[in-house]
Formats: structure tokens, C-alpha cells, sequence
């Protein structure tokens, strides 16, 4: 296994790769074969286990469900608008939402190019069910999830967490075999090699989101 990222520069570098995915490489199996192997050793409700990864690299398939992600953009749900609160939060450091959006519009032309997607799932659905029975599900899924991406900054592959897959789920599901009914989808992970190197994200103050003791 390569350790070839120190713990702090790991955690800290490691967040949405867009404009540097290497789209001419491909990833080779074994390396994501290794990610999962650790992604499942993150914790899971119960010991439950009831994880899955879907991971996709035909490039036939891979364009059909690149097809797919970029029509999903047009759903209702993929357009709400942030509140005022977030917007703050999120112009941080001026220019940093426009670096995002020129990124996102990157992906949606060159989403297809992308080697590799990793879909997330989980055992069991959670519409109409409670706050508890929900925390335990998503809470048995995006731990190994998050996991995957460690592993995978940490061979020098680069990924995005995007919920474009959400809403047209179904129609992911059906194309790729996954029981809609019984298994739900946490996300849609293109996995590349990198370009070019990474370094601390601009982020609101701590003092702004760490509260002790109380609120």
C-alpha cells in the first residue's frame, strides 16, 4: 500500500477534483479495488455492512449514464436556491464560486472522458422514515464513501462527490441492474488521475462553526 501522503495533507486536500481529472489515463482496477477495501472498514450502523459500490467502466455504459447526469441537472431539485446564509459561506474568498461553477460546467462537457464512476449505495430506502432510522442509514454509507475518497487521494486519483445520479435515480438504477426498490444510491464519484497539485481550501473562520458546550 502507498503512504505516500501525510495524514494532515490527506484530509486536507482531498475534496472535489474537476478541472484536474486526467481524462487520457485510465485507472487500473486494482486501485479500486484497494479503495474499497478500505471504505469498508468505515464504521456501519449496527455492523450491518449493508454497503455497495458500483463501479463503472465501459465506456459505452459510461456514456449513457454521463447522458443521464447531465439531463438530471434540469430537475426541479437541482436548481433550488441557496439561502443568504450559504451564499456568504460560500463566496468565502472572492472568485471561489466562479472557479466552482467553471468547473461543474467542465464536468458536464467532459463527464463521459472520465474513466471511472463509483456509486455509493446502500440496503434499504428512507422516504417517510424517521430522523433515527435515516441518521443510521446515510450514516452507514457516507462513511465508507468518504473512506473510498481518502483512499483514492492518497494513490493519486482525484474525485467529486456529486448527487447528479438523485433525481432520476430510477433511471440510473435500471441501467445498471440495482434494485431500486430495496437499494438506494448516496452518490455519483468520477475517479481520475490528477493534474497538477492541490493545496488548503479557503473556508469560513472556525469560530463561526465550532460551538462548545452549548450552541
Amino acid at each position: 500500500m502507498n503512504l505516500g501522503l501525510a495524514s494532515d495533507t490527506l484530509l486536507s486536500t482531498t475534496r472535489a477534483v474537476r478541472h484536474r481529472l486526467d481524462l487520457t489515463r485510465p485507472v487500473p482496477r486494482a486501485l479500486l479495488e484497494e479503495c474499497v477495501d478500505l471504505a469498508v472498514q468505515a464504521p456501519t450502523g449496527r455492523n450491518r455492512q449493508r454497503w455497495h459500490f458500483v463501479i463503472v467502466t465501459d465506456p459505452g455504459r459510461r456514456a449513457v449514464l454521463a447522458d443521464l447526469w447531465r439531463a438530471s441537472l434540469s430537475a426541479p431539485e437541482a436548481h433550488q436556491p441557496l439561502p443568504a446564509r450559504d451564499v456568504r459561506r460560500a463566496e468565502v474568498a472572492p472568485g471561489v464560486m466562479g472557479r466552482v461553477y467553471t468547473g461543474v460546467e467542465h464536468l458536464y462537457r467532459h463527464l463521459h472522458e472520465v474513466p471511472a464512476y463509483v456509486i455509493p449505495c446502500v440496503e434499504g430506502r428512507t422516504e417517510g422514515l424517521s430522523v433515527t432510522h435515516q441518521a443510521g442509514t446515510w450514516g452507514s454509507i457516507l462513511p465508507a464513501a468518504w473512506s473510498f475518497m481518502l483512499a483514492a487521494r492518497e494513490r493519486g486519483l482525484g474525485t467529486v462527490w456529486t448527487t447528479g445520479n438523485l433525481p432520476l435515480e430510477r433511471e440510473f438504477a435500471e441501467v445498471l441492474g440495482i434494485p431500486y426498490g430495496e437499494v438506494m444510491q448516496a452518490a455519483f464519484i468520477p475517479v481520475a488521475h490528477t493534474v497538477g497539485d492541490f493545496r488548503l481550501a479557503r473556508r469560513i473562520p472556525r469560530e463561526q462553526v465550532l460551538h462548545w458546550d452549548a450552541w
